[in-house]
């Protein structure tokens, strides 16, 4: 199977439904007879500049908007509890939710956050220094439910 073909399935696929993990899709290519292995899929999902949102994936170009909500109303909805570790906050949403809000985080491009590491559940936030961190957590705080 010819890679370029896989991936405009993949991206077929990605536009006419709501695939939430890569076990939907390769199940999805399945079915259009497209073997496909979980590192297969990973290195596709990155070419394509594929990013997974409450939605399911989405393909995002430089020339569109990253798709999603706000980090305000994402944090509003599922932010539980806010944590802070010196120049850290480790922020906790439902599980499979954690992903959603360090995208949010990274849209937004705050300049108070260095960067962000998602799990399934906890939000890595990296802040400059400890003075930043704390006034992150005193906004993050604010969201909490």
């Amino acid at each position: 199977m010819n890679k370029n073909y896989r991936q405009s399935q993949i991206l077929k696929l990605i536009r006419g439904r709501s695939l939430h993990t890569q076990d939907e899709l390769a199940r999805a290519l399945r079915g259009l007879s497209i073997p496909a292995t979980q590192v297969t899929l990973s290195r596709d999902i990155r070419e394509l500049g594929l990013v997974k949102t409450p939605a399911g994936y989405a393909q995002v170009s430089a020339e569109t908007p990253a798709p999603g909500p706000d980090v305000a109303a994402l944090a509003r909805e599922i932010l539980l509890d806010v944590r802070q570790a010196r120049n850290l906050l480790v922020l906790k949403t439902p599980p499979a939710n954690a992903n959603a809000l360090a995208a949010a985080l990274d849209r937004a491009d705050w300049p108070e956050v260095t960067g962000t590491i998602a799990g399934d559940d906890t939000v890595l936030v990296v802040a400059p220094d400890v003075k930043t961190a704390e006034l992150l957590r005193a906004r993050f705080a604010r969201f909490l439910k």
